[in-house]
């Protein structure tokens, strides 16, 4: 076996090596005290709170605006409905909707056909009656005479029975009419019929009510007649003994003949139905040549540039609606925001049935335009918004950044990196913001939708 030679380490540097202040004691220990430091700043590094990351906002200042949304729909203020004046056969109407017509313009015309023959009679009867009383000096009555005056009694009393019995019918049509109209109003109060469908029974009763005047004045000119018959014939029996009496009586019949002529005659005249003011047709109600009763709707004519809106809201919106609150209209997708201002809060409200079948007290705002365009008509649907209280310079704040605590507002407002509870008092809202009247100030920041992670020093950190 082969020996190594033994090497011996010097004294020095034996002595070296084992003193503390050797260089390479205190490189160790360098070593080891760094090792150390790294470790404890790691685990403090782990232990340390996670800011938690959230969505955050200035408060700032500038405009807030509180408004009522809903919708409404555009309605011509000024719309007439013209009906037939008489009755008659309706002759075709020419005009379409849309057209343009002229106060006093005939649009519509009834076939006088119905009246003629009436007026030709009426002119006979009053002939005859004059004839009959410049003859009284020189005639007097004759038996043939007194029975023409018996049988004209018995034909009037016949009329009058007829129109008794016209009478009756036109007072059964009536009640039924407005039997259907009172469940037609508490059908559409329900909300099972429309509002239109409520209006044609109203339209019915209204009719009816017409049919029923008429057969009652018809009623009372034949009992006229039956009594003008019965004095007539009295009057021919007294001719025998003074035939003189005979002046007046043909002057009382002349007054009454010409009576029942200008009657009939005014009739006449009125079957050229005019439009009472100008603008375009709305809509035909009837178009075809056909027979129609006094009363008859026949078009609606309006002023298409004279447009208001009509916009239901709940009444307790309708509390903080004044007339002279401007109205932002969105008509349609592309077209510009139109405005608005409001005219009339109507003082009565109706029920109206919600789609969740939720019934709801509604009032009806009227609005007026101020700057409708022309491509803009009647009865079309609107989104708007209500305008009820605005100021252009206001402190505001989200309202997603605000909750309740105990019986206030509150918000987290970020300071050095930490949530702040900060108790605010709040004025006005509107959809997305709140006006802030006390707790905090312009520039601050705070948390939108705090969740219950977050307190008061909790680390944040903006998303």
């Amino acid at each position: 076996m082969k020996l190594l030679p033994r090497t011996t380490q010097p004294a020095s540097d034996l002595r070296e090596d084992l003193s503390p202040h050797s260089p390479k004691k205190k490189s160790r220990w360098l070593i080891y005290g760094g090792a150390a430091i790294a470790t404890f700043t790691a685990i403090v590094w782990a232990f340390r709170p996670t800011p938690i990351v959230v969505e955050t906002q200035a408060v700032t200042r500038g405009e807030l605006q509180v408004s009522v949304a809903a919708e409404g729909k555009t309605r011509i203020r000024d719309r007439f409905v013209i009906s037939a004046p008489v009755s008659g056969r309706l002759t075709r109407i020419q005009l379409k909707a849309g057209d343009a017509v002229q106060p006093g313009e005939i649009v519509a015309q009834i076939e006088p056909l119905t009246l003629t023959a009436p007026v030709q009679e009426a002119l006979g009867r009053l002939a005859e009656a004059r004839a009959q009383r410049e003859g009284v000096a020189t005639q007097r009555p004759k038996s043939a005479t007194l029975a023409q005056a018996q049988t004209r009694i018995q034909a009037a009393i016949a009329t009058q029975r007829q129109a008794e019995a016209s009478v009756a019918q036109a007072q059964a049509a009536f009640n039924q009419a407005q039997r259907d109209r009172q469940r037609a109003q508490e059908m559409a109060a329900s909300g099972v019929i429309s509002r239109r469908d409520r209006e044609n029974a109203e339209l019915v009763e209204i009719t009816r009510a017409k049919e029923l005047e008429s057969a009652t004045l018809a009623a009372k000119a034949a009992s006229a007649e039956v009594d003008v018959a019965r004095a007539a014939l009295t009057v021919l029996q007294a001719e025998q003994r003074d035939p003189d009496y005979l002046l007046k009586v043909y002057d009382a019949r002349i007054a009454s003949i010409e009576a029942d002529l200008a009657k009939l005659q005014d009739e006449a005249n009125r079957t050229s139905v005019r439009s009472p003011s100008g603008g375009q047709v709305l809509r035909l109600l009837q178009q075809s040549a056909q027979s129609v009763t006094a009363g008859t709707p026949l078009l609606e004519i309006g002023d298409i540039s004279k447009l208001e809106i009509v916009i239901d809201v709940l009444s307790t919106d309708a509390l903080r609606i004044k007339p002279g609150n401007v109205i932002l209209v969105q008509a349609g997708s592309g077209m510009p925001m139109l405005k608005a201002k409001v005219r009339q809060v109507e003082p009565s409200a109706f029920t109206k049935i919600s789609a969740l079948g939720v019934e709801e007290q509604r009032v009806n705002v009227i609005g007026d335009f101020i700057n409708a365009p022309a491509s803009l008509g009647d009865g079309y649907r609107s989104d708007v918004q209500i305008v009820v209280w605005q100021n252009p310079n206001v402190l505001k704040v989200p309202l997603s950044a605000l909750f309740r605590c105990d019986q206030a507002w509150c918000v987290f407002s970020v300071q050095d990196s930490k949530a702040q509870e900060r108790s605010i008092e709040i004025g006005q809202r509107s959809t997305f913001e709140a006006e802030v009247q006390k707790g905090l100030q312009a520039g601050e920041t705070v948390i939108l939708h705090p969740n219950e992670q977050i307190t008061t020093g909790t680390p944040v950190k903006s998303r």
